[in-house]
């Protein structure tokens, strides 16, 4: 590893989700190079994405299901093993992105933010990924890992040797990399001090956070995101994640490594 990636990958350890002042010029320019005037809402269509943005039941409700149905799919991987991974891998991507997350849109930002409960009180970026992640059945401390820089926070997701770490790119480089890694999915990123999910789908980048710029949970296309701006990107997969989605199964504890 050479001095600047060094240099850079040392302060994503030290950093976490932290404030930023916002980047208005920056996402001006971004905007007019392109020849029109954008905003996230106009660049996203639910229907076209395949995703729901509206609740649709009762939140304490939806956790409840989502422990039953563990255990279902608990019983079935001990006679089905590989057909129920494939099976969960589906049912995690649709419960987060479908079921959970629409509860927590335009949930407000803060950076001590760590709400349990959607649109009830503030949310950080650490904090909305984690707490998400529990309610989706993931046996984790919400709080430490939430308290983690970002390349903890993807190591307690996915091994180190398997995370994918891409520094200095154009948006341009970095999304043919992604779609040259992986296939559709959700996926947890790290940046220089922010973290969140990115959606792959359709060869098209999303990112899904708590957002310091526009001060609410909300998803975006990452092109047009200042939050997605970062010298640095650490990737962990989570749905596509076969390792990850059997710990989920038989509800093996996430740690967080120390360092």
């Amino acid at each position: 590893m050479n001095r600047s990636l060094t240099t850079i990958f040392l302060l994503l350890i030290l950093s976490g989700c932290k404030y930023q002042e916002k980047k208005t010029s920056q996402i001006f320019e971004q905007v007019n190079s392109k020849n029109k005037t954008v905003t996230n809402e106009d660049l996203l269509d639910s229907v076209k994405l395949g995703i729901n943005f509206k609740p649709n039941q009762n939140y304490s409700a939806l956790k409840r299901t989502i422990l039953s149905d563990k255990v279902h799919f608990k019983n079935q991987f001990s006679t089905h093993p590989e057909k129920t991974i494939d099976s969960v891998s589906k049912y995690l991507y649709h419960k987060l992105v479908n079921e959970l997350v629409p509860h927590w849109y335009n949930t407000t930002w803060d950076f001590n933010g760590y709400t349990n409960i959607p649109k009830e009180g503030d949310i950080a970026c650490g904090y909305f990924v984690s707490t998400t992640l529990k309610h989706l059945g993931f046996n984790l401390n919400r709080y430490k890992m939430a308290q983690q820089a970002g390349l903890n926070e993807a190591k307690t997701l996915q091994e180190n040797s398997k995370l994918k770490v891409f520094s200095n790119l154009s948006f341009k480089s970095l999304k043919n990399k992604l779609n040259t890694s992986y296939n559709d999915g959700i996926f947890f990123v790290g940046l220089d001090n922010h973290v969140g999910y990115v959606l792959i789908k359709g060869k098209e980048i999303y990112f899904l956070h708590s957002s310091y710029y526009d001060d609410k949970v909300m998803i975006e296309l990452a092109e047009y995101s200042p939050c997605f701006e970062s010298n640095i990107y650490v990737f962990a997969e989570i749905t596509t994640n076969k390792v990850l989605v059997k710990k989920w199964i038989l509800n093996e504890k996430l740690e967080v490594p120390n360092t």
